[in-house]
């Protein structure tokens, strides 16, 4: 799914009003009429006091078309306006013109704290959020800030109209307290990126996508810097095999990795890279983990360094398809010495993760050497060693982005919505849940990616698919371990089914037969 910028929404209504022939405010009129059709038909007309509290500017005109509607339809709506400004929108004073002649309770004008600190809300109640939108680029007013605050202290159901007021679409916020915490989000045609970085889901809540009615050919051609990764994006990238292929024709990963105590993180990466479907496998690791990697994973070749307990001297004859290095390492001056020297000659291509990053983060001369595509897997504090510390998500994200065309790699920023960079593009994860949240699951990523690397998918590709494939192999384990009891090992086990399910159709709700009593 693409992710639209403030900017390209803005120039889709500008091109549905030219192309559709329609004014700006029957664009508005739709999409206020799509919000009243989502409520309506979840509330029944129940008569749960709906406060809907609208700006002056285009999201409160939403708001007030919403309102209208519901009042029309007979519910018990109270309308309020914030009245933050002395400039109204063209579309907000016709669409407040029209509120007012179909009820004689007029919105009430919200000025001052004072204008609300009698307004009674209760926690059974209903508060829709329609005050500020995406347009939204300056710090709220102490006393709107106030008001939101009065929403969350009511611990009413509070309903977000295309972005809760407050956030910012391509800035960090500054305080907290001036934006609204919603429990649903009704975004207008996608998503906004801010709904998936740490700093700033917690407001979010749930989402769900309203068509607006936005010229469908200029959403079909526009490109967008973000994308959000699901089913139906990562369907198409499945390779299918052939009826006569054989384990050659998968590829052969190299797993490069361990230390004394660590070797099973070279187990999970290595039987990762085997259930994600690489033909062949092989483990280079130090000789103490030979036998217990031979005893746990008997379809896994076994190389082993000169060293008892770390890697010292990289040498192998085989040529492999894909190297996953760093799993269980160690930083030994020994073993950077090795890597440093495996970097210079090495044109294989590479998934990095782990120790690998904090060799490179301790040694960034060593960056230059890295093969073009090479994909790094950090989590945020191996990021934060690799680029440096940053003030918020959007300057992180800023700052991978240009370690990735400085060094023409692929960054994937390990989290709850995992994201995958590639230059300036970023590929938002959808799956996965907090479960994860426990050892040894990076390793097991890295096997994902270098096995299907292995297979003949690009790096970008693999990346995208293999985080998807991790996340939801997590979230069909889930069901059988919930969050606590969730382990690596269970996540490869169930990457069969998470292969399975992205064929699987949604399964159709049951009708019930009639009885013949």
């Amino acid at each position: 799914m693409k992710l639209f910028s403030k900017a390209q929404i803005y120039e889709g209504d500008k091109l549905t009003v030219e192309r559709l022939n329609i004014s700006s405010t029957q664009l508005m009129e739709q999409a206020g009429t799509q919000l009243f059709n989502w409520i309506h038909t979840r509330m029944q007309g129940a008569q749960v006091p709906i406060h809907v509290f609208c700006g002056i500017g285009n999201n409160g005109g939403n708001g007030l078309v919403m309102a209208r509607h519901l009042i029309t339809h007979g519910y018990n709506v109270i309308t309020y306006i914030v009245n933050y400004s002395d400039k109204r929108s063209k579309d907000f004073l016709e669409h407040y013109d029209q509120i007012k002649n179909v009820t004689k309770k007029w919105p009430v004008m919200l000025s001052c704290e004072d204008d609300f600190s009698e307004i009674q809300i209760g926690s059974d109640d209903i508060i829709v959020d329609a005050v500020f939108g995406i347009g939204f680029n300056r710090a709220a007013k102490s006393w709107v800030a106030e008001l939101f605050q009065k929403f969350k202290a009511s611990k009413a159901f509070t309903l977000a109209i295309d972005i809760p007021s407050g956030l910012y679409t391509d800035e960090a916020i500054t305080d907290d307290k001036a934006v609204v915490y919603a429990n649903y989000t009704l975004s207008f045609q996608s998503p906004k990126l801010v709904f998936f970085l740490p700093e700033t889901a917690k407001f979010i809540g749930q989402w769900e996508v309203i068509d607006v009615g936005i010229d469908r050919q200029y959403l079909k051609e526009i490109k967008t810097e973000v994308e959000l990764i699901g089913k139906h994006e990562v369907l198409p990238l499945y390779k299918p095999r052939e009826k006569f292929s054989h384990k050659g024709n998968y590829g052969h990963v190299l797993i490069l990795g361990g230390s004394y105590g660590k070797i099973g993180a070279v187990q999970l990466a290595s039987k990762a890279a085997l259930s994600t479907g690489a033909g062949l496998v092989t483990a280079y690791l130090p000789e103490c983990g030979y036998h217990s990697l031979q005893t746990a994973i008997p379809e896994v070749m076994v190389i082993t360094d000169a060293s008892e307990k770390e890697i010292s001297n990289i040498e192998f004859d085989l040529e492999p398809s894909v190297i996953g290095i760093g799993v269980g390492l160690g930083t030994s001056e020994a073993t950077v010495k090795t890597f440093e020297a495996f970097l210079k000659q090495n044109s294989v291509p590479l998934v990095i993760d782990a120790d690998g990053l904090n060799i490179l983060a301790q040694h960034q001369d060593l960056l230059q050497y890295l093969p073009k595509g090479a994909v790094l897997t950090p989590h945020p504090k191996e990021l934060e060693r690799l680029i440096g510390s940053w003030k918020g998500d959007f300057e992180k994200l800023e700052k991978v982005k240009a370690f990735s065309k400085t060094h023409e790699v692929i960054v994937l920023i390990k989290g709850a919505n995992s994201i995958t960079v590639d230059q300036d593009k970023l590929y938002i994860n959808t799956t996965g849940n907090p479960g994860m949240a426990t050892g040894g699951v990076g390793d097991v990523l890295t096997g994902i990616i270098s096995g299907l690397i292995a297979q003949g998918y690009s790096p970008l590709t693999a990346t995208i698919f293999g985080v998807y494939l991790h996340g939801k192999s997590a979230d069909i384990s889930l069901e059988d371990y919930g969050y606590q009891s969730l382990i690596a090992s269970h996540i490869i086990e169930t990457l069969g089914e998470a292969y399975i399910d992205l064929f699987k159709q949604p399964e159709q709700p049951k009708v019930a037969e009639a009885s013949n009593k």
